[in-house]
């Protein structure tokens, strides 16, 4: 159906994984509920009730099923990338350039592992959302939807499952018409599982073990046409035991690393433990001339506490104790015209606050240590507001803008802890604003109502901040320049989305080392420029369904002259805050070491690809439904995706600084009796084995073997 004759949406449609046909899903992270052929955007969308079967369990995961996504894991956050683009620091005073929402809520990099549970749906908007997102989504915006309690249905689901490595879990969901106006959905998940590793040293732990549960409540009461409310709010405990990883080869410690790669030979015990609570509430009222004016607020409270082996080995004693608490208070209003008419609009204002508490210490346990205490407060508003103009049927612009301001200011100490005594290094606060206007200026046509034609030019921008109490970064800058198309096909069998895109990207943040006090530090290193094409295609043919997407990035980081931490990291192990040597001091050749001689590890590079950013991604997957009879249908599933290599740091060493390709396959079978469901499925069958992220400048993690199990659910 052609955009302008769509009729207005539903404005309490249950979420966004409803279909109009097989293959119309509907998008809602535009602000209104579209069909994803109509929206002139590179997006993907993921239905709630497919998550399983495609391998995905968490975001991590969607790299597998969505083109140009890259997911590297970095220990207390995760490196999420679009395109070559967002988040390359594991720093507090970095922001996400990948934004995700989670019921309407901006999500801070940490506690972003949980496991998926009763969810609506999930869309990928790839290139920068300079218009309704704004700040801090330069890579793009994810946006996962939980399932909304729904009017006059009783349902629900249950779910079992358990596998290999002791894997079990239950999550389920009921949803109660409390009356004609109130309904009720609570839903929860738990599931434990043992370790992929074996330690060497049983008695310190069981790093990377999985003992997870959550539950979600959610309020919807309709009580008029015009008006209805949404609440929602959440809880999510998670224990993993502590993190998993051993020493990259070609850094300090790689000889006294494990020979395979689920076997840790750590020599101090390790924990982690992460804590999240959200609470949503929605609330939207509809003139009789159709304007919806529509509030969003928001509350989180996020903990992680955790205790590592920093070396990864039984050759050293690095450890590291760590407790990280972000609070994030958001305000978001929106006013929503009509979806008639030549002219149509949105505006709105947001406002967000974070709140982060950080508090380390390296080598707790010796005499002499060194302890880092951080404060931060963040504050983020936005004005925003985009046009469509109809000058045909077919053919509308669009013209959006916002401008966003960010302001932040930190407090804290590095001190050198002692007997007796507790030295003061340095402070890691400082303070920092920026604003900027970014926006969206587009040209959309659909020739025929099977087919959208869309170019654009749209700007998105990271926000900066300080370095120090002296020095700041500036805000990471892209401008987009993009081209797509849309096509149904096969009277709505099939449907395709190819695109092409090119940035400027400017501003280029980085951790990199300050010589002064040997911090780690952000930093503006270099430019870059990307460019790629993406592809998408679904097929849904009586009992078939198949889907196919693809992702050519090229990116291209411009030459810095940098100091290289590693190779600090590799000459003075567990080196934390050291200050550089001045004029006739020499370094301590062990720790705690006195100074260090920084210039000696200035290196140059003539650049190379964006970091984390890999130059292919594929993913194919099939299914077909079988009738066995009246009532059982046998659907048996593949999936086979791939992702390629990454490099995750300037220097580009092809060993020490560079993920490698790796492809993945996975399968499943599913019995379908009336309102039961049975199936056997298998992830990573070929036992890949494959890294998926780097920490602490020495050390990597490794994706999951191969797991197998059985579920059972059961729709009420």
């Amino acid at each position: 159906m052609p955009r302008s004759e769509a009729a207005e949406p539903d404005r309490k449609a249950q979420d966004a994984s409803e279909t109009v046909s097989p293959n119309e899903i509907i998008v809602t992270g535009q602000k209104r509920a579209e069909t994803m052929q109509d929206v002139p955007s590179a997006v993907s969308v993921l239905a709630g009730d497919s998550l399983a079967a495609a391998g995905v369990e968490e975001i991590a995961d969607l790299q597998n099923s969505v083109p140009g996504l890259s997911v590297s894991a970095a220990g207390l956050t995760q490196a999420v990338n679009i395109r070559g683009i967002g988040l390359a620091s594991g720093s507090p005073n970095a922001a996400n350039g990948v934004a995700t929402y989670f019921d309407g809520l901006f999500q801070p990099p940490i506690v972003s592992t949980n496991s998926f549970y009763d969810i609506g749906s999930v869309e990928v908007f790839r290139g920068p959302q300079g218009s309704f997102v704004g700040s801090n989504s330069t890579g793009g915006a994810i946006f996962i939807t939980s399932k909304n309690p729904e009017l006059g249905h009783y349902g629900g689901y249950f779910n079992l499952e358990t596998g290999n490595y002791n894997r079990a879990g239950i999550d389920g969901a009921v949803n109660l018409p409390v009356s004609d106006t109130l309904a009720l959905r609570a839903a929860g998940i738990y599931r434990n599982r043992d370790s992929y590793y074996a330690m060497e040293d049983p008695s310190l732990g069981q790093p990377g073990k999985l003992n997870e549960y959550a539950g979600r409540f959610g309020l919807a009461w309709d009580p008029s046409d015009a008006f209805s409310a949404l609440l929602k709010a959440e809880i999510a405990r998670k224990d993993t035991g502590g993190y998993t990883y051993r020493p990259i080869l070609g850094t300090r410690y790689e000889a006294a690393r494990s020979d395979d790669i689920y076997t840790l030979n750590y020599n101090s015990p390790t924990a982690n433990t992460e804590k999240a609570e959200q609470y949503s509430a929605r609330f939207d009222y509809t003139t009789g001339g159709g304007v919806n004016f529509r509030s969003i607020s928001g509350y989180q409270n996020k903990r992680i506490t955790n205790f590592y082996d920093v070396d990864g080995t039984n050759a050293a004693s690095l450890t590291q104790s760590q407790f990280v608490r972000e609070r994030v208070y958001s305000q978001e209003f929106n006013v929503i015209s009509p979806e008639t008419g030549a002219l149509r609009w949105i505006a709105g204002g947001y406002y967000q606050q974070n709140r982060i508490l950080v508090d380390i210490s390296n080598n707790p346990a010796a005499a002499v240590h060194v302890d880092v205490d951080i404060r931060n407060k963040k504050v983020t508003t936005g004005w925003f507001g985009q046009i469509s103009y109809y000058p045909a049927p077919n053919l509308w612009f669009d013209l959006g803008a916002r401008y966003s301001t960010y302001k932040v200011n930190g407090s804290g100490a590095v001190t050198l802890v002692r007997p007796g005594a507790t030295v003061f290094l340095s402070d890691p606060g400082g303070h920092e604003n920026d604003d900027q206007v970014t926006g969206k200026i587009a040209v959309n046509w659909e020739p025929t109502g099977d087919h959208l034609l869309y170019a654009f030019v749209a700007k998105g921008y990271k926000s900066g901040g300080y370095s120090s109490t002296t020095t700041t970064f500036a805000p990471e800058k892209v401008i987009d320049y993009e081209l797509g198309w849309k096509g149904t096909l096969l009277n709505g069998a099939l449907t395709t989305q190819l695109g092409a895109f090119y940035y400027d990207y400017s501003n280029f943040q980085l951790d990199a080392l300050n010589p002064t006090n040997g911090s780690s530090t952000l930093i503006n290193l270099a430019n870059a420029t990307v460019k790629g094409l993406e592809a998408q295609a679904q097929l849904a043919l009586g009992g078939l369904r198949l889907n196919g997407t693809a992702s050519y990035t090229d990116s291209s980081l411009s030459g810095t002259d940098f100091i290289d931490s590693r190779g600090v990291a590799y000459a003075y192990p567990g080196a934390s805050n050291v200050p550089g040597c001045s004029a006739g001091q020499t370094p301590s050749p062990t720790a705690p070491y006195t100074c260090i001689n920084y210039e000696d590890f200035t290196l140059s590079t003539a650049g190379g690809p964006n970091l984390f950013s890999p130059k292919w991604t594929w993913n194919l997957s099939a299914e077909y439904t079988i009738a066995a009879g009246d009532e059982l249908t046998i659907t048996p599933r593949v999936n086979v995706s791939h992702v390629g290599s990454r490099y995750t740091y300037i220097a580009y060493d092809p060993v020490r600084d560079r993920l490698k390709a790796y492809e993945l396959l996975g399968a499943s079978v599913a019995f379908s009796l009336d309102r039961l469901t049975f199936e056997i499925w298998g992830t990573n069958l070929t036992k890949e084995k494959y890294s998926t992220g780097q920490t602490n400048n020495t050390s990597e993690f490794y994706g999951a073997p191969r797991e197998y199990g059985v579920r059972l659910k059961a729709m009420l």
